[in-house]
C-alpha cells in the first residue's frame, strides 16, 4: 500500500508550482513594461 505512490497529488502539486511561477514572470513582464512606459 505505501509502495503505491499516488501520481495525482504530485501533478496536483507541481501545477499548482507552475501556475505560481508563471505568475510571477507575468508580475514580474508587466512590471518591466510598466517602468519601460513610464520611464520613455
Amino acid at each position: 500500500m505505501s509502495n503505491d505512490k499516488q501520481p495525482v497529488s504530485f501533478w496536483t502539486k507541481y501545477k499548482k508550482f507552475a501556475v505560481t511561477e508563471i505568475l510571477m514572470y507575468l508580475i514580474m513582464i508587466v512590471a518591466i513594461a510598466l517602468g519601460i512606459i513610464f520611464l520613455s
